[in-house]
Protein backbone atom coordinates (compact mmCIF):
# COMPACT_ATOMS: atom_id res chain seq x y z
CA UNK A 1 0.00 0.00 0.00
CA UNK A 2 1.12 3.64 -0.94
CA UNK A 3 0.47 6.61 0.97
CA UNK A 4 -2.28 7.56 -0.96
CA UNK A 5 -4.07 4.28 0.18
CA UNK A 6 -2.80 4.76 3.49
CA UNK A 7 -4.51 8.40 3.40
CA UNK A 8 -7.70 7.31 2.33
CA UNK A 9 -7.92 4.52 4.54
CA UNK A 10 -7.64 6.97 7.53
CA UNK A 11 -9.66 9.53 6.32
CA UNK A 12 -12.14 6.98 5.58
CA UNK A 13 -11.90 5.76 9.43
CA UNK A 14 -11.86 8.78 10.58
CA UNK A 15 -15.15 10.11 8.82
CA UNK A 16 -16.96 6.95 10.20
CA UNK A 17 -15.67 7.29 14.13
CA UNK A 18 -16.88 11.08 13.82
CA UNK A 19 -20.23 10.00 12.57
CA UNK A 20 -20.29 7.11 15.36
CA UNK A 21 -19.28 9.84 17.95
CA UNK A 22 -21.82 12.07 17.13
CA UNK A 23 -25.24 10.10 16.80
CA UNK A 24 -26.63 10.50 20.07
CA UNK A 25 -26.17 14.71 18.64
CA UNK A 26 -27.26 13.82 15.27
CA UNK A 27 -30.44 12.09 16.89
CA UNK A 28 -31.95 15.54 19.21
CA UNK A 29 -31.49 17.21 16.06
CA UNK A 30 -32.65 15.34 13.05
CA UNK A 31 -35.66 13.55 12.98
CA UNK A 32 -35.77 10.28 11.43
CA UNK A 33 -38.57 8.48 10.07
CA UNK A 34 -40.30 5.70 12.78
CA UNK A 35 -42.63 2.69 11.55
CA UNK A 36 -43.87 3.05 14.82
CA UNK A 37 -47.92 3.12 15.30
CA UNK A 38 -49.15 5.80 16.18
CA UNK A 39 -52.22 6.10 18.55
CA UNK A 40 -53.90 7.58 21.62
CA UNK A 41 -54.86 5.70 24.49
CA UNK A 42 -57.97 6.64 26.85
CA UNK A 43 -58.29 4.66 29.66
CA UNK A 44 -60.76 5.01 33.39
CA UNK A 45 -59.41 3.29 36.75
CA UNK A 46 -61.11 3.18 39.61
CA UNK A 47 -60.79 4.95 43.10
CA UNK A 48 -57.65 2.74 44.19
CA UNK A 49 -56.06 3.73 41.04
CA UNK A 50 -56.35 0.94 39.59
CA UNK A 51 -58.45 -1.58 36.69
CA UNK A 52 -61.04 -2.77 39.82
CA UNK A 53 -63.32 -1.75 42.84
CA UNK A 54 -65.20 0.57 40.15
CA UNK A 55 -68.57 2.54 41.78
CA UNK A 56 -71.31 0.13 40.92
CA UNK A 57 -74.41 0.54 43.47
CA UNK A 58 -74.66 4.22 43.49
CA UNK A 59 -77.09 6.15 45.59
CA UNK A 60 -78.15 9.61 45.35
CA UNK A 61 -76.02 12.17 47.36
CA UNK A 62 -73.17 9.70 47.76
CA UNK A 63 -69.45 10.32 46.55
CA UNK A 64 -67.55 8.09 44.14
CA UNK A 65 -64.81 9.18 42.30
CA UNK A 66 -62.74 7.35 39.01
CA UNK A 67 -59.46 8.67 37.34
CA UNK A 68 -59.58 9.41 33.26
CA UNK A 69 -56.52 9.26 31.38
CA UNK A 70 -54.94 9.44 28.25
CA UNK A 71 -51.38 8.73 27.22
CA UNK A 72 -49.63 10.13 23.60
CA UNK A 73 -48.03 7.90 21.26
CA UNK A 74 -48.76 10.60 18.26
CA UNK A 75 -45.12 11.98 17.65
CA UNK A 76 -46.04 15.01 18.48
CA UNK A 77 -47.18 17.37 21.53
CA UNK A 78 -51.26 16.89 21.37
CA UNK A 79 -54.34 18.82 22.37
CA UNK A 80 -57.22 16.47 23.34
CA UNK A 81 -60.67 17.14 24.42
CA UNK A 82 -62.68 14.50 26.60
CA UNK A 83 -66.43 15.02 26.57
CA UNK A 84 -68.57 13.51 29.89
CA UNK A 85 -71.32 12.20 28.75
CA UNK A 86 -74.01 10.16 30.85
CA UNK A 87 -76.84 7.40 29.10
CA UNK A 88 -78.85 5.07 29.48
CA UNK A 89 -79.03 1.16 27.88
CA UNK A 90 -81.21 2.02 25.22
CA UNK A 91 -79.07 5.06 23.74
CA UNK A 92 -76.42 4.42 21.15
CA UNK A 93 -72.79 4.45 21.80
CA UNK A 94 -70.41 5.90 19.92
CA UNK A 95 -69.32 4.13 16.54
CA UNK A 96 -65.40 3.96 16.43
CA UNK A 97 -65.60 1.73 12.74
CA UNK A 98 -67.50 4.82 11.53
CA UNK A 99 -65.60 7.19 13.57
CA UNK A 100 -69.09 8.84 15.01
CA UNK A 101 -69.26 9.95 18.32
CA UNK A 102 -72.24 9.36 20.86
CA UNK A 103 -75.44 11.65 19.28
CA UNK A 104 -75.83 12.49 23.37
CA UNK A 105 -74.78 16.25 24.44
CA UNK A 106 -71.56 16.58 26.64
CA UNK A 107 -72.27 17.21 30.01
CA UNK A 108 -68.58 17.94 31.33
CA UNK A 109 -65.29 18.28 29.36
CA UNK A 110 -61.62 17.56 30.08
CA UNK A 111 -58.78 19.68 28.20
CA UNK A 112 -55.22 18.89 27.89
CA UNK A 113 -51.77 19.17 26.06
CA UNK A 114 -50.19 16.23 25.81
CA UNK A 115 -46.37 15.54 24.96
CA UNK A 116 -45.51 12.71 23.01
CA UNK A 117 -45.20 9.29 24.83
CA UNK A 118 -46.37 11.21 27.65
CA UNK A 119 -49.28 10.13 29.81
CA UNK A 120 -52.26 13.15 31.22
CA UNK A 121 -54.51 12.05 33.61
CA UNK A 122 -57.70 13.53 36.24
CA UNK A 123 -59.61 12.98 39.23
CA UNK A 124 -63.18 12.44 38.25
CA UNK A 125 -65.44 13.07 41.33
CA UNK A 126 -69.12 12.51 40.61
CA UNK A 127 -72.51 12.78 42.60
CA UNK A 128 -75.80 12.18 41.39
CA UNK A 129 -77.75 14.40 43.63
CA UNK A 130 -81.46 14.91 42.51
CA UNK A 131 -83.29 11.64 40.96
CA UNK A 132 -86.98 10.88 40.20
CA UNK A 133 -89.38 8.02 40.23
CA UNK A 134 -91.74 7.35 37.79
CA UNK A 135 -93.82 3.66 37.89
CA UNK A 136 -90.83 1.64 36.37
CA UNK A 137 -88.55 4.27 35.42
CA UNK A 138 -86.11 6.37 36.72
CA UNK A 139 -85.04 10.11 36.12
CA UNK A 140 -81.31 11.75 36.39
CA UNK A 141 -82.17 15.49 37.09
CA UNK A 142 -79.07 16.28 38.55
CA UNK A 143 -75.41 15.20 38.88
CA UNK A 144 -72.33 16.67 40.69
CA UNK A 145 -68.61 16.10 38.32
CA UNK A 146 -65.96 17.84 40.40
CA UNK A 147 -67.67 20.37 42.26
CA UNK A 148 -69.74 21.56 39.30
CA UNK A 149 -73.82 21.17 39.36
CA UNK A 150 -74.94 19.58 35.88
CA UNK A 151 -78.65 20.10 35.53
CA UNK A 152 -79.98 17.52 32.65
CA UNK A 153 -83.10 14.09 32.99
CA UNK A 154 -81.74 11.07 31.46
CA UNK A 155 -84.81 8.44 31.91
CA UNK A 156 -83.96 4.45 32.47
CA UNK A 157 -86.24 1.53 32.57
CA UNK A 158 -86.13 -0.64 35.57
CA UNK A 159 -84.45 -3.95 34.98
CA UNK A 160 -86.49 -6.69 36.49
CA UNK A 161 -83.96 -9.33 35.33
CA UNK A 162 -80.49 -7.47 36.81
CA UNK A 163 -83.16 -5.25 39.39
CA UNK A 164 -81.78 -1.77 39.00
CA UNK A 165 -81.90 0.68 36.88
CA UNK A 166 -78.81 1.02 34.75
CA UNK A 167 -76.49 3.93 33.70
CA UNK A 168 -73.45 4.03 32.10
CA UNK A 169 -70.75 7.21 32.95
CA UNK A 170 -68.84 7.74 29.36
CA UNK A 171 -65.34 9.10 28.54
CA UNK A 172 -65.03 10.07 24.93
CA UNK A 173 -61.91 11.21 23.16
CA UNK A 174 -61.63 14.25 20.92
CA UNK A 175 -57.92 15.55 19.43
CA UNK A 176 -57.36 18.46 17.48
CA UNK A 177 -56.90 17.65 13.81
CA UNK A 178 -53.59 20.42 12.64
CA UNK A 179 -54.98 19.89 9.08
CA UNK A 180 -58.48 20.64 9.55
CA UNK A 181 -58.00 22.91 12.49
CA UNK A 182 -60.73 21.30 14.28
CA UNK A 183 -61.80 18.65 17.13
CA UNK A 184 -62.21 15.27 15.68
CA UNK A 185 -63.51 12.17 17.12
CA UNK A 186 -60.54 10.02 18.15
CA UNK A 187 -62.42 6.60 17.86
CA UNK A 188 -61.64 5.91 21.35
CA UNK A 189 -64.08 6.14 24.53
CA UNK A 190 -64.28 4.05 27.40
CA UNK A 191 -67.37 4.30 30.32
CA UNK A 192 -68.44 2.63 33.89
CA UNK A 193 -71.58 1.13 34.31
CA UNK A 194 -73.94 2.40 37.26
CA UNK A 195 -76.84 0.97 39.34
CA UNK A 196 -78.36 4.55 40.81
CA UNK A 197 -80.64 3.46 43.91
CA UNK A 198 -82.57 6.42 45.30
CA UNK A 199 -81.84 5.32 48.67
Amino acid sequence: MNFKDYRTVFIASSLVLMLIAASPTLGLIIQFPSNAERFSELWVLGPDHSAKNYPFNVRVNESNSVFVGVNNHLGALSYYLIYVKFRNQTQPLPNATASEPSLLPPIFEFRAFVKDNEAWEAHVTFIISDVSLHNDSMSVNRMIINGKTLAFNSFAKFEAERNGFYYELLFELWLYDQGSRILTFNRRFVGIWLNVTAS
